[in-house]
């Protein structure tokens, strides 16, 4: 029987395809590969460097193990955890890991995930315990945010959870933080009753501040004031003396003339009475109004004319 020369065709693709399959496999950017010839590790490929097609001999000669090498985030739950104050303290921290070696990442949980999670849920215990441990209480809950260590913390975590991660699991750590924090409710009120205590000794410290504040503006108001105050007297006390030189002069004047200066004070409260219009009635001899006594009285032809 004669074959179709298109299904000839499209069986060889069909098996050069196969055949490829077979001798190759492909690394994205995201993974990393190992390959191991008759169960033995042969070599690593990380898909960031080499990513594309790869060779490889066929199963059983070799086996390839791909993973995801993309951060992948773990969290822990909260745990108790005791301050170098002796305080009982609920941390729940977390951490960003990815695998740095791939090789060591399979040979101790072969690829599998979980076990890994449970390998750094160790030393993230570990870590935690010796870290917050060498810390008060005040450097993770305080009502003053320069008294917090919240970076220092984390920065020590990391610092002993990533060597060991990497070096025994193949495991690097990217960073390590703290989620939450908790307090046991029998502590609760011991807490609160710290925390209220630092806020009314805060709360002394500026009423302190602001009277010692207070005082200083008043003294500095109060000798600004003396000092106007004294100014003034100086001032009125000039003015008096020159008062009293000038009226001096006066008085030595009157001396040499006293029916002038009699004349002059009874002109002078004349003038003062007759100020406004006014009527009074009066005895002639009454003093001033004595001095209007022979005086011309003004008629209305007299009023006219001027």
């Amino acid at each position: 029987m004669k074959q179709n020369p298109v299904t000839l065709v499209t069986a060889g693709v069909l098996a050069l395809i196969f055949v490829f399959m077979l001798f190759s496999f492909q690394v994205r950017q995201t993974e990393v590969a190992v390959v191991t010839t008759f169960g033995r590790y042969a070599r690593s490929i990380n898909g960031i460097e080499d990513s594309g097609i790869q060779r490889r001999w066929p199963w059983p000669i070799q086996k390839v193990y791909e993973f995801d090498n993309r951060i992948q985030t773990y969290e822990r739950k909260f745990e108790p955890t005791i301050t170098r104050d002796q305080i009982n303290l609920l941390v729940s921290v977390y951490a960003g890991w990815r695998i740095a070696d791939a090789r060591v990442f399979l040979e101790r949980f072969n690829g599998d995930i979980p076990k890994a999670e449970q390998a750094l849920e160790q030393l993230l215990r570990n870590a935690k315990s010796a870290v917050i441990g060498q810390h008060t209480f005040a450097d993770l809950v305080s009502t003053n945010v320069n008294n917090l260590k919240f970076d220092q913390i984390q920065g020590e975590l990391l610092g002993m959870v990533k060597p060991e991660a990497q070096n025994t699991y193949g495991i690097l750590v990217e960073f390590v933080g703290i989620k939450q924090l908790g307090l046991p409710e029998s502590i609760t009120s011991t807490v609160f009753e710290r925390m209220r205590a630092e806020r009314q000794r805060l709360v002394a410290k500026f009423q302190s501040e602001g009277d010692r504040e207070a005082k200083t503006i008043r003294s500095i108001a109060d000798a600004q004031a003396n000092d106007i105050i004294s100014s003034a007297k100086a001032e009125a006390i000039r003015i008096t003396g020159e008062a009293d030189n000038a009226a001096a002069a006066y008085y030595a004047e009157f001396e040499k003339s006293p029916q002038l200066a009699v004349f002059l004070f009874q002109l002078k409260a004349l003038e003062s009475s007759l100020k406004d219009r006014t009527s009074l009635i009066l005895d002639q001899q009454t003093p001033p109004f004595n001095m209007l006594s022979g005086a011309p009285v003004a008629t209305p032809s007299t009023r006219t004319n001027k």
